[in-house]
């Protein structure tokens, strides 16, 4: 049988329960054999409006994210290979280095309508099948019609890096947000100035 793997991609600054949440889920309805968590290098459409946390610090947290969760691990393909990431060239050399495989790309459905805006968009829809999860406050948006499909049902976690760095700065509690062990390494990276970089972004 052709392994099954599932590739979720994002900038996970930082990443949190939804994340994992999302990519478990996936895993058990799918019956993945790996879910890769593909660290973004240059998150090409997020440039412009905020700083967002080194390389190095982002992959620290998504290491110890799933550094106890079987059959998850932690991707540095867009970081090796460099410059704006995009997803069709990930997808790319997976197949090259998975012959036979699978291809899962799990979303939610807060992007499922606009992948079409994607770099590339009929070549990420003949790599892969989607894994759509419903996201909170766009329940029921679909992809467009070229890529293949599966739903996948999992709780709704109304929760985005976003507000988490909100909670943050404003000192609000956000344990139980997120893993301990990221907690861990955010908290590690703000005390010591490295929490932040000159990449700007939008979100996380």
């Amino acid at each position: 049988m052709s392994q099954k793997i599932g590739v979720f991609g994002g900038t996970f600054d930082p990443p949190h329960i939804g994340h994992l949440v999302a990519a478990l889920n996936a895993q058990h309805v799918l019956g993945l054999d790996l879910v890769l968590f593909v660290v973004a290098n240059v998150p090409w459409q997020k440039v412009g409006s905020r700083q967002i946390a080194p390389v190095d610090v982002r992959v620290a947290m998504v290491e110890a994210a799933v550094a106890d969760l079987p059959g998850c691990e932690a991707s540095l393909l867009e970081i090796e290979r460099g410059g704006d990431s995009y997803t069709v060239d990930t997808l790319a050399e997976l197949c090259d280095t998975n012959p036979g495989a699978e291809l899962y790309l799990i979303v939610g459905t807060d992007v499922a309508d606009s992948l079409d805006t994607w770099h590339r968009p009929d070549e990420v829809a003949r790599l892969s099948t989607l894994a759509v999860l419903e996201r909170p406050g766009s329940e029921g948006a679909a992809p467009p019609d070229a890529f293949r499909t599966v739903r996948v049902e999992a709780p709704l976690v109304d929760l985005s890096s976003t507000e988490l760095r909100a909670r943050m700065s404003d000192d609000r509690p956000v344990r139980f947000l997120v893993p301990d062990a990221v907690l861990d390494v955010w908290l590690g990276a703000a005390r010591s100035g490295s929490a932040m970089s000159e990449l700007e972004a939008t979100d996380g």
